[in-house]
């Protein structure tokens, strides 16, 4: 059984969540950010997206703070950031039915696909290095290619993080599932820290302004 202490803050953040849904929505803008990945496998390279949303997590405060959201299936936060509301969200589906599980969020939260940021992995991109993508096609990443199909859109800002593509194309599969070597997660802390604060930054510019901003 969970703590009593650890019961009371996830039933509160329910209704919090339900207050939030219901209600009619405060001044602040609302944004959602959903980690992709595969859920019970932490530590794996195509989960790197779960592992941004555990550090953006962290430094809104709120890293005690995911419950289940059974409509969802998926874990939730509720941050502030500023005066804009940011929805934390992890999958609890396998990572080719990621969409379901964002499409409903948006749904419950009234967002449109714009407001709907995505953060996965890239294996087009050497490990370290970042790219904040607005919109387009799912370059072969299937859950991209599940939220697209689910929103019935592409507009969603993607943050990309890449993991490195290995030489050879029949290790793909095993190095996408494989967890990161030793000497990879030495750079990691560095590579979320760099994470957090690229799509933080972009939220804060667009919450001041109705443009998309690159």
């Amino acid at each position: 059984m969970r703590p009593h202490g650890l019961l009371r803050s996830g039933q509160r953040l329910s209704r919090a969540m339900s207050r939030c849904v219901l209600e009619p929505r405060p001044p602040g803008k609302r944004w959602m950010v959903a980690g992709l990945g595969n859920p019970g496998l932490p530590g794996t390279r195509h989960s790197v997206g779960m592992a941004v949303l555990g550090q953006l997590a962290r430094r809104l405060g709120v890293a005690e703070s995911w419950t289940r959201d059974r409509h969802c299936a998926a874990d939730l936060a509720l941050a502030l950031l500023g005066d804009a509301q940011l929805v934390l969200l992890r999958p609890r589906r396998l990572m080719n039915a990621n969409g379901r599980s964002v499409a409903r969020a948006a749904e419950l939260f009234g967002l449109t696909a714009e407001e709907v940021y995505l953060v996965h992995d890239e294996l087009d991109k050497p490990l370290g290095k970042l790219a904040l993508k607005l919109g387009g096609s799912a370059r072969g990443h299937n859950g991209v290619r599940s939220c697209i199909n689910c929103l019935n859109s592409n507009a969603m800002p993607r943050l990309r993080v890449g993991i490195g593509r290995p030489t050879h194309p029949e290790a793909v599969q095993a190095h996408v599932l494989g967890s990161f070597s030793p000497a990879e997660q030495e750079l990691l802390p560095l590579l979320l820290d760099r994470a957090a604060d690229l799509i933080l930054d972009h939220i804060r510019e667009r919450s001041q302004g109705p443009s998309l901003g690159p």
